[in-house]
């Protein structure tokens, strides 16, 4: 049953399907995915727990790093719940309205996570080349309009997306080919002209990540230059070491999310349940692993998880 709307044909439902081709295995598939959502929720409530009750890390990379926890367990939480529905127990119904909430909030959280990456980078060129007037720049005031500024671009870019296509008709199948509500996958869905969705989606995803690449890009040029114009070579590996952990992070979002939007577009010859399971561990991959890697390479994270399960500092 479909209700028309406005002479547009809006389905009740739609049917998650999970991973095209694989449907036999990807209850086994869910296994893994499964463990990296628990990683995922425990990692990124650690961070939060460990900055939130250490007055010595409210500073601004780790108030940038507690936006990145959070915007993470948005995007987890968003997604892998019904996902994991879907490959346990086949094929699930999702309704029109929570669909296309569940593709608002992907998409809306990723550009988050995007712009975050881009303040962390600032915090870090302001740390490492104008060292003298970090704390002057960036107080936490500033810290937090530009949490909200990253907050509101995201919101505001992506509110078209449900919008528009919640105005087209879909009057053939309404099964999606996908894990979750992708953008680009519900579109294909519909029965109409949907250049408008298509050019809208990509002249956001080239705005959004074109812009923030090129701001970070920028960024690690400057920092680069002034770390190999320190005297030594001890704090050159000093500075390059405080830069380690969000390099790494950069790397985990960018790389798959530049795949898996190219494969959409332009890669109709690589097998689809490649695609999707890559789609999945974009979505899931950094909130899983960013805990993992601040927790690793910054030593005062690194001590105070060791205080909280151990029971013991330095």
């Amino acid at each position: 049953m479909s209700p028309v709307n406005n002479g547009s044909i809006r389905p009740l439902v739609f049917l998650l399907v999970g991973i095209p081709g694989l449907e036999t295995v990807q209850h086994w598939i869910a296994v893994p995915l499964c463990s990296m959502y628990i990683l995922a929720l425990l990692g990124n409530y650690t961070i939060l727990f460990i900055i939130r009750t250490e007055p010595s890390l409210h500073q601004p990379m780790y108030l940038f790093l507690a936006t990145l926890a959070v915007t993470d367990l948005v995007l987890a939480m968003s997604t892998l719940p019904k996902m994991l529905t879907v490959f346990w127990w086949g094929p699930r119904e999702i309704s029109f309205h929570a669909c296309l909430t569940q593709m608002f909030f992907i998409h809306a959280f990723s550009a988050v996570e995007s712009g975050t990456l881009v303040a962390m980078a600032l915090d870090r060129y302001v740390a490492i080349c104008n060292p003298l007037r970090h704390a002057d720049v960036l107080k936490i005031a500033m810290v937090a309009k530009i949490a909200l500024l990253v907050l509101l671009r995201g919101l505001v870019l992506l509110a078209p997306f449900p919008s528009m296509l919640s105005r087209l008709p879909f009057c053939q199948s309404h099964v999606i080919p996908h894990s979750y509500c992708e953008h680009m996958a519900v579109v294909k869905l519909a029965c109409a002209d949907t250049t408008a969705n298509a050019t809208y989606g990509v002249t956001v995803a080239l705005l959004v990540v074109g812009l923030d690449v090129t701001a970070i890009a920028l960024s690690y040029v400057m920092i680069l230059r002034a770390v190999f114009g320190l005297p030594s070579s001890e704090a050159r590996l000093k500075a390059l070491s405080t830069c380690t952990a969000h390099v790494c992070v950069i790397l985990m979002f960018y790389v798959p999310g530049f795949f898996s939007f190219l494969a959409y577009r332009f890669g109709q010859h690589i097998p689809h349940h490649i695609h999707i399971l890559l789609a999945d561990l974009y979505l899931l991959g950094p909130p899983t692993l960013n805990p993992i890697v601040y927790g690793v390479k910054t030593k005062q994270i690194r001590r105070r998880v060791f205080s909280l399960f151990y029971g013991r500092g330095s």
